[in-house]
């Protein structure tokens, strides 16, 4: 996040473009803002121009027989959803609504939003994430430039793939105007098949010989007693969806292949399910007030060592659970000047994998990496295709990495 020092409402393409070209010669930054959900994310930069994307709003486009939906990046997440949802349909990749962990209200994502941080929730392993729906994009460049990338269908889409570079972009290299995103059909009912009395590690476990299955779930999560449903037991938690009578057979199967001794199994219907996994999604098992919080993506099987090698090197846990089948671990822990940030990014860095401080104070985010250091080449690569979009370095400096 920048501290912003006055707010410039985008109503269009050409006030996007006449702020920024403004910015660059006054040898100003901007930062964009959307719905304000995300405003905590990132490193905390220097005071910029904020630029509102709020009045860029509606649904431009809706083909439900398509499966194509364009908005513009001002739209409410939660009005797009609301739409598709009367449709029977549904952006399949589930995306977070960070409102809770910043104890602020939830519903107030933006799709573009949702695109600059690339959101993803549980059903990741299954679908993807953002930045594997969106077709194209509108926008305006760090340069002042617009530019318009991909189609409504995948088969007309040419040129470079810019979508994936976009996504995740967290607005650095460009302030997007209008999305479009394939959406699919809602599956037809869900259930979670829950594996209590197995331990952390043997619970991880489980979940990863459910991916072995044909059973094919669509989220899988390890929950510690007490991180949900009021269990006083560690579980594993298996959501199965689609048609009623494959859902029972898939579950029953299931049950087959994971039984063990020690281990009951439990079944949420539908609207038990559903209430679950949004919660999860949103990481509400950590999300209390007190604690900074850390999003860790790792193997799966590389889970549990990650968060045991982080507890014996002393850092307080306070709530954690794991999503993607162990691969995404959530950790709140005590407040620090620093964040753990040096155990955190070791224990993890023995995996292979990279964390994010999700949520820390203004002064913590101004002086910790927020994003995992990037390895040299990657970090040159990095710097290469900012200075193609934003030379200048106007949007959102510093947000990302302390350099640009």
């Amino acid at each position: 996040m920048q501290s912003a020092c006055a707010t410039l409402e985008i109503r269009d393409e050409a006030d996007a473009v006449d702020a920024i070209c403004a910015a660059k010669a006054r040898g100003d930054c901007c930062a964009i803002v959307g719905g304000g959900s995300k405003s905590g994310l990132g490193r905390f930069a220097p005071q910029a121009q904020a630029l509102s994307t709020a009045a860029l709003t509606g649904v431009t486009l809706y083909e439900p027989n398509e499966l194509v939906l364009s908005a513009r990046a001002g739209a409410r997440l939660s009005e797009i959803e609301a739409l598709l949802d009367r449709h029977g349909q549904q952006l399949a990749f589930e995306p977070m609504d960070y409102g809770l962990l910043f104890g602020g209200e939830t519903g107030g994502a933006t799709i573009g939003g949702v695109i600059a941080v690339n959101a993803a929730g549980p059903r990741r392993i299954k679908a993807g994430a953002a930045r594997d729906h969106l077709l194209g994009f509108r926008c305006v460049t760090g340069r002042g430039e617009l530019v318009k990338s991909g189609g409504r269908v995948m088969k007309n889409v040419t040129g470079y793939d810019l979508s994936k570079l976009v996504c995740g972009s967290y607005g650095t290299l460009a302030l997007l105007t209008e999305l479009t995103l394939k959406v699919l059909p809602k599956p037809q009912t869900e259930c979670t098949l829950l594996a209590i009395g197995a331990d952390e590690a043997e619970s991880l476990a489980l979940l990863r010989r459910a991916t072995a299955t044909p059973c094919e779930p669509s989220a899988l999560a390890m929950l510690p007693a007490g991180a949900a449903l009021a269990l006083d037991a560690d579980a594993a938690a298996i959501r199965l969806e689609g048609p009623a009578i494959s859902v029972t057979a898939r579950r029953d199967d299931l049950v087959g292949r994971l039984a063990r001794d020690g281990v009951r199994f439990e079944t949420l219907d539908e609207h038990d399910s559903a209430a679950l996994w949004r919660g999860l999604r949103d990481a509400a098992p950590v999300a209390a007030k007190v604690g900074q919080i850390w999003r860790m993506s790792v193997a799966p099987s590389e889970g549990f060592a990650v968060v045991e090698r982080i507890r014996r090197a002393g850092a307080p846990v306070l709530a954690h659970f794991y999503d993607w089948a162990g691969g995404l671990i959530w950790l709140r822990l005590e407040s620090a000047p620093d964040a753990y940030a040096g155990v955190v990014r070791s224990a993890v860095d023995a995996s292979g994998g990279h964390a994010t401080l999700i949520r820390a104070s203004a002064e913590t985010r101004a002086t910790v990496d927020v994003f995992h250091p990037q390895p040299a080449a990657l970090a040159a690569l990095t710097r290469r295709v900012k200075a193609s979009f934003d030379p200048a370095h106007i949007l959102e400096r510093g947000r990302m990495r302390a350099e640009f």
